[in-house]
């Protein structure tokens, strides 16, 4: 039956919009009530979220506050392990650990001192050379540009061109607003080795209590297997070290022998030099080791910058395939290809500092996963050995085919078939 016009007129009059809204069933899984209101572990939730968000933010952001902190305290952490077994052996002989690891960053000191003071009095020693041969080396060179080109320079107008020039006077200006930013940079850097080295002395003395606190909070198996990394760390570590030192050493004489033949002056500190940064700067640490003595050798004759440029070259080959892998083979015995991706990868996370620590913990990685990897005895075949069947070539899949057929139901090789020969 039709609806009246009263009808429609009361049903327009009920709804504030001029119409009546279709009714139903609330929706499933609606975030209202039964009586239309919001659920009562809504806001909870929502307040819930907003902290987890808030919390990750303050975490965020207090990580990468104390991020250089922590990557000092991983540098002071590996140079402890580094002189644990020197710090062990004094202890073991009577010493106090605390006097033992004093005497030990004492000598590590002294050494870097004095190395640091001899390379840099190498280095202002050259700069005055160079700075007392300047205008010799101008007037050469005007000379040259003059008879070549057929000009009349001369050496007092291009000195009161420089002098004038605006690009000079940019220069000192930026020099002189700079200087606030180098010595806070030299004082930041004060203080991160004072930081490294109080962490290191703390990690080194205070060894066996730290791991008996760090082994106090775990079952006793987790305490067998933590100790037992930490051996395999202090092994890889101290033994990485000390077979760079002793390579370190052959190489500053083999390369002091080198320079006093040549007689390249400073011969002494730039075998030292050649022999710690090529050893300790992983990959190409030899190259840029040898730009140095390549350089003061090159002032004293051409010829010499090339001599030392070849021995740097066969010294480097001689070291890679006869001397590194005698005196490594039982502390960081990792493959070269290992050891160059590694220092890839710790370069990237780390910089300089993942580039130092990188091999070393591949080393006590390897070593720590190597106790639970199953090993299998290798088959006797040639192929393992790099060697081919003899015979093999052309002929090798024809007899393997007849040998195939031979056997009766077998599947062949170049189809997956079942064999066609008799027994």
């Amino acid at each position: 039956m039709a609806p009246t016009d009263e009808t429609g007129q009361e049903a327009q009059q009920s709804s504030p919009f001029g119409t009546t809204p279709p009714t139903g069933p609330p929706a499933a899984g609606g975030t209202t009530g039964p009586n239309g209101r919001m659920p009562r572990w809504l806001p909870r939730a929502m307040v819930l979220a907003l902290a987890l968000v808030a919390a990750f933010q303050l975490g965020s952001w207090a990580f990468h506050q104390v991020t250089g902190l922590l990557i000092n305290i991983l540098i002071a952490f590996f140079l402890a392990l580094a002189i644990e077994p020197a710090v062990g052996w004094m202890a073991s002989r009577g010493m106090r650990r605390g006097l033992a690891a004093f005497v030990v960053f004492i000598g590590v000191v002294i050494v870097s001192a004095g190395f640091v003071t001899l390379l840099g009095s190498i280095l202002a020693d050259q700069i005055i050379k160079m700075i007392e041969g300047f205008p010799e080396y101008l007037d050469s060179v005007i000379h040259w540009i003059n008879t070549h080109f057929k000009t009349d320079l001369k050496r007092v107008d291009i000195q009161e061109g420089v002098l004038r020039s605006d690009w000079l006077r940019n220069y000192v200006q930026n020099s002189a607003t700079g200087v606030l930013d180098v010595s806070a940079q030299v004082l930041g850097g004060l203080f991160q080795l004072l930081t490294i080295a109080l962490f290191s002395f703390y990690f080194a003395a205070d060894g066996p209590r730290l791991r008996r606190a760090l082994c106090s909070v775990l079952p006793p198996a987790r305490q067998a297997e933590v100790l037992r990394a930490w051996e395999i760390a202090v092994n890889k570590t101290g033994g990485y070290i000390y077979s760079r030192g002793l390579m370190a050493l052959i190489s500053g004489a083999a390369h002091f022998v080198l320079l006093q033949m040549l007689d390249v002056p400073y011969a002494p500190v730039l075998a030292v030099w050649v022999g710690l940064v090529s050893q300790f700067i992983p990959t190409i640490g030899t190259y840029l080791a040898g730009a140095l003595p390549m350089l003061i050798a090159f002032t004293v004759d051409p010829w010499y910058a090339l001599w030392v440029l070849i021995f740097v070259v066969v010294y480097q080959q001689f070291e890679n395939y006869v001397l590194q892998p005698k005196l490594t083979s039982k502390t960081v015995d990792i493959h070269p290809a290992v050891a160059f991706g590694s220092v890839i990868a710790g370069t990237a996370l780390l910089g300089a500092v993942g580039a130092l620590i990188a091999i070393p913990a591949i080393a006590t990685l390897q070593a720590f996963l190597g106790a639970y990897v199953k090993r299998y005895d290798v088959t006797d075949d040639p192929r393992v050995h790099g060697h081919r069947w003899r015979g093999e070539g052309p002929g090798l899949l024809a007899r393997t085919r007849r040998l195939w057929a031979r056997r009766p139901g077998a599947e062949r090789p170049e189809d997956g078939g079942p064999g066609q020969g008799s027994a």
